[in-house]
């Protein structure tokens, strides 16, 4: 990797803990040249308007997600272990790429929900590429009979997604000191639901 690339990615990761902060629709090249303490200029060779900034801030983001949570992830046990370590590893994704406010992805949903427009629209790709990285964890699963071939895929995968959402309300809004707790009480019910009795 070029020290072009390095320093991008280095810029990337400093607009992925902004963005967590501020919000995406708050990261802008004004801002994120004062945090870096570098000329707005500067950063236009890299980013040519806001919108670019945040559409490579989400990208970098998932990159580090991949790294951090999915590719671990796959390295596990088909089945069950997968399952779990896909789950284990998003809990604690938000420290593993630091971002003070949280996941930048849930935070990130939150602002561009009703907003039409690219940055949106990734978002969203990103996020069914979640979705069916579960639901093909679940198939596995499934598959080497550690659930039962009743569970749907695609509902686990919600379920699971809709945890890990509430564990990021209760821990950040809420501050609740229990959110991990109750967030493992939860997945571990789903999975024992879907066991191979």
């Amino acid at each position: 990797m070029g020290k072009g690339e390095q320093t991008r990615e280095a810029i990337l990761d400093r607009a992925i803990l902004l963005g967590s902060r501020l919000g995406i629709e708050g990261l802008s090249i004004g801002r994120l040249a004062e945090a870096l303490d570098l000329s707005k200029s500067g950063l236009f060779a890299h980013f040519d308007s806001k919108e670019a900034l945040q559409l490579e801030t989400l990208n970098r983001a998932a990159e580090r997600f991949t790294e951090v949570v999915v590719r671990p992830a796959l390295a596990e046990p088909r089945g069950e272990p997968r399952v779990r370590a896909l789950f284990e590893r998003w809990l604690r994704w938000p420290q593993a790429v630091p971002q003070p406010g949280g996941c930048l992805f849930i935070a990130a949903a939150a602002e561009l929900d009703d907003r039409p427009g690219p940055v949106r629209d990734r978002l969203a790709e990103l996020q069914r590429q979640w979705l069916g990285t579960i639901a093909a964890a679940v198939r596995l699963a499934r598959t080497v009979g550690h659930f039962r071939r009743a569970v749907d895929p695609d509902q686990f995968a919600f379920e699971l997604d809709g945890i890990t959402r509430s564990f990021h309300h209760a821990s950040r809004l809420l501050r609740d000191p229990s959110a991990p707790a109750r967030a493992r009480a939860a997945f571990e019910r789903l999975l024992a639901t879907s066991r191979t009795t």
